[in-house]
């Protein structure tokens, strides 16, 4: 019997080891110094790069092989370092071109970029502070930085996390831990005698609201969708009249979310106003700032945006504004025991001094990357004064666009605010009758097809917006490599794909 189990317990020779993943010196540092020049290049040759390679899901799978098997051998480190460089680096749509306007999705500063590597080199749980003591203390300082640049007040809290649906979710949370009324974390939003939670949105509020909603145990029926102004801003005696009959039902609200900046429009609610109506009901107030709230360091930002800094939390995302990579989000409270009282469990087998900031008690995450670092590196080498100008002018940079767009007789333009611009091409034949139905439906089958032919080109790259029954075309400039030639590019591109697409795609009755 022990013959037998000895004969299956495999051999180990643990003496010198040496394992399959590690690399000498000689090997990371040659490895290492090749990829450097190699991502030197790429972003030295950025602008005169395909956008995206323009190719089909199929495609990509050919590339990567993508129904193979995991292999039972491995591969040499370096020959498979170079091969991915060139997969990625000839297939990948470049947000960091200077004519990437689709979404809100900046291009990596290239000091962040080198924190990234330094960050995962020495790879700290920032956790607890005992496990990561200075990376504790550079992540408490980057947020510290971050609520001066926006202008939130001194004293407060925060965390950084992987991006704005997190960074707003945390602020949910807190908000329900605040205002429910009763140790909501202990006894569950179903407890005894428990009131039902409201909380209150701008209709259009990014789709985070109903994620935070359900994963908080409210549902998503307990958001109350406000009706805007008609410039995308919420209207506030609409949500007053809510507020009102969903206490008059019995139940309790608790927090309403401003908008610092729509991912659609631009638009900013009316933060000040806001403030005063939470404060009169009892409210929590927090701004999604995801997209717009580093424009208020910038001098040219809506007024209605620096008033961020009267909420009681604040969602913002330096991986957009910031210029940093991937990812990195961060949750800003004026309260510093908000987050504790939201998310904080202390248990035995976590021995943590209490001196010191861990960051596990402020957020959902026990183990964190160190993902400060490329945010502080950035802070620390940019400053407020170069933020200030560069998100000044991508903002610049957009209205200019409306400005040139406005010109072009085949161009309509909706709206400007921050960097968004919103347009769409109309034939100049089809422009009187642009309030017939059937022209209307074909004009955003037009300006769709023109989208869809535009990131195949690669030569621009443009979101949408659904403004009413309009499908719009939607620019956004958050992008330290754009430049005036980049925008008026993107309108000459916008009329040549909208002409050779109508040619092609009008139908006979509208000829």
């Amino acid at each position: 019997m022990g013959d037998t189990a000895a004969s299956q317990t495999p051999t180990f020779s643990l003496e010198g080891r040496r394992t399959p993943v590690d690399l000498s010196p000689e090997e990371f540092a040659e490895m290492g110094h090749r990829l450097v020049d190699d991502v030197a290049a790429l972003l030295a040759g950025m602008r005169d790069r395909p956008l995206g390679p323009g190719e089909t899901p199929e495609q990509i799978r050919t590339h990567l092989n993508a129904s193979a098997a995991l292999p039972e051998e491995g591969t040499d480190a370096a020959s498979l370092l170079k091969e991915t460089t060139d997969l990625l680096t000839t297939h990948s749509v470049y947000n960091a071109h200077p004519r990437f306007f689709g979404y809100i999705t900046a291009g990596a500063a290239p000091i962040g970029i080198l924190g990234d590597f330094l960050a995962s080199a020495l790879n700290p749980n920032m956790g607890g502070w005992s496990l990561s003591p200075m990376a504790s203390e550079i992540e408490d300082q980057a947020v510290r930085w971050i609520a001066d640049l926006v202008g939130f007040p001194e004293g407060g809290g925060g965390i950084l996390v992987s991006g704005g649906n997190m960074a707003n979710m945390l602020g949910f949370w807190a908000a329900r831990a605040a205002k429910a009324g009763w140790d909501v974390r202990v006894s569950g939003v179903a407890a005894a005698g428990a009131k039902a939670l409201r909380v209150y949105c701008v209709r259009g509020t990014h789709t985070w609201i109903q994620k935070a909603a359900d994963l908080s145990g409210l549902g998503s029926d307990s958001v109350r969708w406000i009706e805007s102004d008609g410039h995308d801003r919420m209207d506030l005696d609409a949500l007053r009249a809510s507020i009102v009959a969903d206490l008059a039902a019995g139940d309790r609200p608790i927090m309403v979310v401003g908008t610092g900046g729509s991912v659609s429009t631009g638009a900013v609610d009316p933060l000040p106003e806001l403030r005063a109506l939470c404060d009169e009901f009892d409210l929590w107030f927090h701004v999604d700032g995801a997209y717009g709230a580093f424009a208020a360091a910038a001098e040219n930002a809506p007024d209605d945006l620096r008033a961020l800094s009267l909420a009681d939390s604040v969602a913002l995302d330096p991986h957009k504004w910031l210029y940093a990579p991937l990812e990195a989000g961060c949750t800003l409270v004026r309260d510093p025991g908000a987050l504790l009282a939201a998310f904080s469990y202390r248990p035995d087998y976590y021995y943590f001094q209490q001196d010191a900031k861990n960051f596990f008690e402020h957020g959902i995450q026990n183990s964190r990357g160190f993902r400060a670092l490329k945010v502080w590196l950035q802070l620390k080498q940019v400053g407020r004064a170069g933020y200030a100008k560069m998100i000044a002018e991508d903002i610049e940079l957009a209205r200019r666009f409306s400005e040139i767009a406005e010109e072009r007789e085949e161009l309509e333009v909706f709206g400007h605010s921050l960097s968004i611009t919103t347009y769409r091409y109309v034939p100049t034949d089809l422009a009187s009758r642009r309030a017939d139905p059937a022209v209307g439906t074909y004009l955003n089958e037009l300006n769709e097809a023109i989208q869809g032919r535009m990131e195949k080109g690669g030569d621009a790259f443009v979101s949408n917006a659904v403004l009413g029954d309009v499908y719009a075309l939607r620019m956004c400039v958050v992008n330290f490599r754009t430049t005036l030639e980049d925008v008026i590019a993107l309108a000459d591109i916008t009329v040549d794909l909208g002409h050779a697409a109508d040619d092609e795609l009008r139908p006979d009755a509208l000829r």
